[in-house]
């Protein structure tokens, strides 16, 4: 993607003219303003060859000296959309308790099962949040707003929040979600309704471009790795035992590689970014086969994403209500494969399939994943209390940062074959570099 410096222009609704000074729940933030003018650069590593990157650099995110809304006349709103994922609720009650406490914002709406409680002809009433109501909801997986997939239009949806009075709106969700939020931003701009529209990513696949990480993927990866830890013991414990783990990754393999780094026992990594060949002198089966086949290890752990290997298996591909592709089970495929290999060349094995996915998604976040949640919230709140809209947050180099929504959903993160986190999971598993 070529870019330009207008692709890292954020858009604000007008002049901010509220002091915030006027302000009292923000006195502690006095001499601590982020200067509208501070940004942090694309790439902070310069490469032999390259030019330098030159104006290509985000907003720097923080609390600003000037505000576009003054608190007495906001009314927040706040959404999940897409699937379940650790820190959901964080960001909900840290969102709730900076404008309640910072900004002193008296109305918080939360808005019911994603995007349909924003639409006027499902007549879903959002829920009116408090402190009592989010105060201990940060201890509990999920989201207590409710989570759906699929759209609405977009002008709908301004119409109902233009109708409840709400000007400025959260949306917590992937890169679907947040192209969701990048037309509702259109449309208000369209209709002419001032409405600070800005997303909090949230994708356990961490397949959000230009971010380093995404809220919910320290804690998958934890569990991750006690997953796999335990299929490392059945397969070392079993006569030519092999642990099989299939974990969540749809087009992107962040979970299997980074748990595969923390485990450190895994032989064999198979992630969407590359395409693997199952059958052949080179493919997967014949280097499993040579393995097990080894007096020294006799055992074989395997990650593999759910969405690897969808080009092995036959069959019609569903959409969910979001127009993602549903993939085919690639963690039975494998197994069956497997056995039916083995028992072919007349060699007994001893395959142990684990499926962790739903339950890395409906954990309550930990500690790092607790703190990065909450921080976000708050650097969103921020952000829409300037007058920025059609943004998300993100961290970047150890920075907060405003990406732009049309920049940010253009294209998805995936791992880099020729990059350092994939030579990394090379190294550790001693895996061939293809299946081919």
């Amino acid at each position: 993607m070529q870019l330009t410096a207008r692709d890292f222009e954020v858009t604000r609704l007008g002049q901010a003219n509220v002091a915030t000074q006027e302000i009292v729940g923000l006195k502690h933030l006095r001499g601590r303003w982020v200067n509208d003018e501070e940004r942090i650069p694309l790439d902070i590593v310069w490469r032999p060859g390259q030019p330098p990157v030159g104006d290509l650099a985000f907003e720097r995110a923080g609390p600003r000296r000037q505000l576009y809304f003054h608190p007495s006349t906001v009314k927040a709103g706040i959404v999940t959309c897409g699937g379940i994922c650790p820190g959901l609720n964080d960001v909900i009650r840290a969102l709730f308790m900076s404008l309640h406490y910072n900004y002193e914002v008296e109305e918080v709406l939360g808005f019911r099962f994603g995007f349909r409680g924003l639409d006027p002809a499902r007549n879903l009433e959002p829920l009116n949040l408090t402190k009592n109501l989010v105060e201990q909801i940060h201890t509990t997986g999920g989201t207590i707003l409710g989570t759906a997939r699929g759209q609405v239009p977009a002008p709908d949806m301004v119409s109902r929040l233009r109708e409840l009075g709400v000007n400025m709106l959260f949306v917590i969700g992937g890169d679907g979600t947040q192209r969701g939020a990048h037309a509702i931003a259109a449309a208000a701009r369209e209709l002419g309704y001032s409405l600070a529209v800005v997303g909090v990513p949230k994708t356990i696949d961490n397949d959000i471009d230009f971010l380093d990480r995404t809220f919910g993927l320290d804690s998958a990866v934890a569990f991750a790795q006690e997953t796999l830890n335990a299929a490392h013991t059945e397969a070392t414990d079993n006569y030519n035992g092999i642990g099989l783990v299939k974990l969540m990754g749809r087009n992107s393999g962040f979970i299997a590689a980074l748990a595969t780094l923390a485990s450190i026992n895994v032989n064999y990594v198979l992630v969407p970014e590359l395409p693997f060949s199952m059958d052949g002198p080179k493919g997967l089966l014949t280097h499993l086969q040579r393995r097990i086949s080894d007096p020294s290890t006799h055992h074989a752990l395997i990650v593999v994403a759910e969405g690897a290997g969808q080009h092995l298996i036959g069959g019609e591909r569903q959409h969910d209500m979001s127009g993602n592709a549903q993939h085919k089970d690639i963690g039975v495929y494998l197994k069956q494969r497997i056995n039916e290999h083995f028992t072919a060349v007349g060699m007994e094995v001893n395959v142990k399939y684990f499926d962790p996915s739903y339950m890395l998604r409906s954990l309550p976040c930990n500690a790092n994943d607790s703190i990065f949640a909450a921080s976000l919230a708050q650097y969103a709140v921020h952000a829409a209390m300037s007058g920025r809209t059609d943004l998300m947050i993100g961290q970047r180099s150890n920075n907060f940062i405003h990406v732009p929504l049309s920049l940010a959903t253009a294209e998805r993160k995936v791992i880099d074959p020729k990059g350092e986190l994939w030579l990394r999971v090379l190294q550790a598993t001693g895996q061939p570099t293809h299946f081919s």
